[in-house]
């Protein structure tokens, strides 16, 4: 029996038979013939001319009545996008925060933060109280589904207003706020720790800072112990900027992004900081501290609940992504809690990575990928969520003839929300908007361009020979002219694999950069004449060094947030640099190096090139035996 399905049947009970159904068989014999002037309605039947034109003229008709879809904007290329915002300045704003970023929900005004499209407001606040909780406003989207940032209208200062007034709230519990303040390690010495004492200022009741120095993964080891150095360079630009002695509760090294330290960071806050008070997440643009928010949401440090109820916080490269406060409450480190948190990574560090499930293999192979540190964070207090219910109408399984079938009528989500004995007495840990750096060149680049500079993988070394007269390019962001000096020495760029290096001759120099600048021979900036010509110029700035042997760097010269260069040269070589960055961006000569024997991570010379070959070290899985094998 031939069976058809609910569509084909709608479609064959709406068309209109042109003739009785030709009988088949033996039964048509009889028939003679009337039955060759029968029509018969098949699949396979092809219409005449005249059948052609009517149903040609009914299709146009239900085009006509059909909601009409309008084409996605294209995105400019280069500079943020810009979505069409209807805004509607008569209605008042929410007093609901976004959930990604933290700015209150309002559609008053498409440049200012929290915005949301009018149309989409009303039809969200419509749905009642909880319509507008847990929903994200137009920039957040964008960030999220296409990686694209909206310019709002918010000047630095702004950033600052919103962390200054969280931080001289009055104590809460009777003890003031721990500070977790995250910087990025590459960032050394990091632009905005020497602010903070200003920033605090002596009204804050802070109970201490603890500093933790993200982004580690990135970073090779260039030597044993790397990481103890690290931490030692944390330590000395933390006394440099006045935080010392009792003020300074730890530096932890940690990758908020492949969660390498973060459960030796949660282990530090349970054991030290309890649940005495609230805990502030500070930092510069772009050090990692939403992402930090994020890991320690989905951690031992949140109440259990909490990641079910509690939206991420928005993650991208383009600075300033947090502009107001989001927060989470943190779970009381009972002794029992502890205990079996213990018990949880005792057995957790006991296994080999051929006895972990194909899914977190697969995880795990792809953080390797990202960085050269990487660890796993799981949570003990996770609560069972019951089985979810069947719940249907029988009445939309069935249909006539004559009309459509129809899906089932979506109910409303219903978000879960806390009891009030869980946040009654609760503390919080706030992901504050932030703090915008001066003098960076990620301030002059456009979304795009940002996207490139900023390393989203581990970092390889790309190691360079030059002798005096011989030039360095790092895209069309950063130069070093060889100017003086007897022996060769050696230029090791860390920076992302998606900025191109080049080296040339100090003749050649000018005519390459204002040849190729703006072009895809150097990257960044792009966009050709016209974008050079808002782009600020390159200004030098002469560096002498002298070298403290072949194996190991005298100094890195860092260009903002592009990247640096590690200079390796002979004992007691004397060198004469001249290095270029954008007018009106932060050029660091930092001594001593970050990595100072990064130049011996390195593959044999390329012949006839300056270039060595590039040489990746392995990646290292925190809390996991090995098992020998490389």
């Amino acid at each position: 029996m031939l069976r058809l399905g609910p569509a084909l049947l709608a479609r064959l009970a709406r068309a209109p038979l042109r003739a009785p159904l030709r009988p088949c068989g033996a039964a048509a014999a009889g028939h003679g013939e009337e039955q060759e002037q029968e029509r018969f309605v098949f699949l396979e039947y092809e219409p005449d001319a005249a059948e052609r034109a009517a149903a040609s003229a009914a299709a146009a008709l239900r085009r006509e009545r059909e909601p009409k879809v309008k084409p996605k904007p294209r995105r400019e290329r280069g500079a943020a996008a810009t979505l069409p915002s209807l805004s509607d300045p008569s209605v008042p704003p929410s007093g609901v925060s976004c959930s990604g970023c933290g700015a209150e929900l309002q559609c008053g005004d498409g440049g200012a933060p929290g915005f949301v499209p009018a149309e989409r407001y009303r039809s969200l606040v419509s749905e009642g109280p909880a319509g507008l909780r847990g929903a994200v406003c137009q920039r957040c989207w964008a960030l999220e589904h296409h990686g694209s940032a909206l310019r709002l209208r918010l000047p630095p200062e702004q950033h600052r207003r919103v962390v200054s007034a969280a931080l001289r709230r009055p104590p809460r519990h009777g003890r003031g706020p721990l500070l977790l303040y995250v910087l990025d390690v590459m960032e050394l010495p990091d632009p905005v720790l020497p602010q903070l004492p200003a920033l605090l200022g002596p009204d804050v009741p802070a109970a201490g800072v603890l500093v933790v120095g993200n982004k580690v993964d990135l970073l090779p080891a260039d030597c044993r112990g790397h990481l103890g150095r690290l931490r030692q360079r944390v330590a000395a630009a933390c006394a440099r900027a006045g935080l010392r002695g009792a003020a300074l509760v730890d530096v932890r090294l940690v990758s908020a992004k492949t969660g390498y330290g973060v459960e030796g960071l949660v282990s530090r806050l349970q054991r030290s900081w309890k649940c005495a008070g609230d805990v502030y997440l500070l930092g510069a643009t772009n050090s990692g501290k939403s992402t930090l928010f994020n890991t320690l949401l989905r951690s031992d440090y949140c109440k259990s609940r909490a990641p079910d109820i509690i939206d991420r916080a928005t993650v991208s490269p383009w600075p300033g992504t947090t502009l107001n406060l989001l927060k989470f409450p943190i779970i009381n480190p009972t002794c029992d809690r502890i205990f079996r948190r213990q018990e949880r990574l005792k057995e957790e560090a006991t296994k080999t990575e051929d006895q972990l499930s194909n899914e977190e293999k697969k995880y795990l192979n792809q953080l390797k990928k990202q960085g050269y540190l990487v660890g796993r964070v799981g949570r003990t207090f996770q609560q069972q969520k019951p089985s979810a219910e069947i719940d249907f109408d029988p009445d939309t399984l069935s249909y006539s003839m004559d009309e459509d079938p129809r899906d089932a009528p979506k109910k409303p989500e219903e978000r879960e929300e806390f009891t009030y004995n869980e946040v009654k007495d609760a503390r919080w840990c706030f992901d504050t908007p932030g703090i915008v750096k001066e003098d960076c060149v990620l301030n002059l680049l456009t979304e795009k361009e940002v996207k490139l500079v900023l390393p989203s993988h581990a970092i390889v070394p790309r190691t360079f020979i030059l002798k005096p007269g011989m030039v360095l390019f790092l895209a069309a962001l950063g130069r070093i002219d060889y100017l003086e000096g007897e022996k060769p020495a050696w230029f090791s760029v860390l920076a992302s694999k998606l900025l191109p290096v080049h080296v040339t001759t100090l003749s050649n120099a000018d005519t390459l950069y204002e040849k190729h600048a703006g072009q895809e021979f150097l990257k960044v900036p792009m966009g050709g004449e016209e974008r050079m010509k808002e782009f600020p110029p390159l200004v030098p700035q002469d560096i002498t060094l002298k070298g403290i042997g072949t194996t190991e760097a005298v100094a890195d010269i860092k260009f903002s947030s592009a990247g640096w260069v590690a200079v390796t040269a002979h004992e007691e070589e004397e060198l004469l640099l001249r290095a270029y960055t954008p007018k009106g961006t932060a050029l660091v000569v930092r001594e001593p190096p970050l990595l100072p024997y990064i130049s011996a991570i390195r593959g044999a010379r390329i012949p006839g090139t300056p270039a060595y070959r590039t040489k990746k070290p392995p990646s290292f899985v925190e809390n996991l035996r090995t098992t020998g094998r490389r």
